[in-house]
């Protein structure tokens, strides 16, 4: 019997969504000496199995796995696509989002975890955002996505981070965004991938009370989380649980009950970060989607 076009619509979807997450699982990285590097921190979207709470193991505590972190970060945001012509709120939204968090308890949510000399810092610089206005692609080769950052970033330095915000949508791709490490020419980067995510339902974190439209609302919040966990797993080998879960990862869609405050005077819903101290001292934190108190956000959490 014939397979209806709808039924094989279907099953094509389900095979591209796999393959995307396929590859950004892979063992490839740059890092040492393989073409693709790999993806981690993937926010997954809403809905996909793949980032609901049965994730979280029965012992949630971070671990330090032996690599570094970053004691401090320079971050240059990068709009990929021609779309960015008419960006609405978000270009300038985002340059107050990154120009206002230097410094704030949301930045001292990771401060905790450190490497064998350096202490994860608030110490967060903004230089500003590059715009490129060539047609952007997807996220499921991160190869491609640090391509774009090298390109951009003709002098990147070894603490940036580079987060790439392309003009497309997620289409059937189960996440929101990534965060990466690879290297321009001798120089380790630090880098993340996020789609356009206006009207986008999966990655909406329902923000009604900050004035940001639902698009800025959504960018900010994953942005965030990227931010978060490339400060404390960098190059993939640093802070995460038994099951390869970062700090952000295992807050994902979990919310203090207020907004969270920047020192420009802005104000965001944002996900908190995982606290192996705030679980471990049962008087601090919100719980997760498993139900684990470890979860703090310098909002309300501190």
């Amino acid at each position: 019997m014939k397979k209806s076009f709808v039924t094989l619509l279907l099953m094509f979807a389900l095979l591209l969504t796999a393959g995307s997450i396929l590859l950004m699982a892979s063992d490839n990285d740059s890092l040492h000496g393989k073409p693709e590097p790999q993806a981690a921190g993937i926010h997954w979207a809403k809905g996909s199995g793949a980032g609901q709470a049965g994730r979280s193991p029965k012992t949630p505590n971070l671990s330090w796995h032996g690599g570094p972190i970053m004691q401090n970060a320079q971050i240059t945001a990068i709009f990929w696509g021609p779309g960015w012509s008419n960006p609405g709120d978000k270009i300038s939204g985002l340059d107050a989002f990154y120009g206002g968090m230097g410094g704030t308890w949301y930045d001292k949510t990771s401060d905790e975890y450190t490497d064998a000399s350096h202490t994860v810092s608030a110490s967060i610089s903004y230089v500003g955002h590059v715009v490129d206005n060539s047609t952007a692609t997807g996220g499921g080769s991160t190869s491609a996505i640090l391509s774009e950052v090298c390109k951009m970033i003709p002098n990147p330095v070894s603490n940036g981070f580079y987060p790439v915000y392309v003009d497309v949508g997620r289409g059937i791709a189960g996440y929101c965004a990534w965060h990466s490490a690879g290297t321009c020419g001798s120089v380790i980067v630090q880098f993340a991938f996020f789609f356009n995510l206006d009207g986008d339902v999966g990655c909406d974190p329902n923000d009604s009370a900050s004035g940001h439209s639902e698009g800025l609302a959504a960018l900010a919040n994953v942005s965030g989380h990227e931010l978060s966990e490339a400060r404390t797993d960098p190059h993939l080998d640093a802070w995460y649980d038994s099951k390869g879960a970062e700090n952000s990862d295992k807050c994902a869609w979990s919310f203090g009950p207020t907004l969270v405050p920047f020192n420009n005077g802005t104000s965001w819903k944002l996900q908190g970060n995982w606290s192996n101290s705030a679980y471990n001292s049962t008087t601090r934190g919100y719980n997760n989607l498993s139900g684990q108190k470890g979860c703090i956000d310098g909002g309300a959490f501190h």
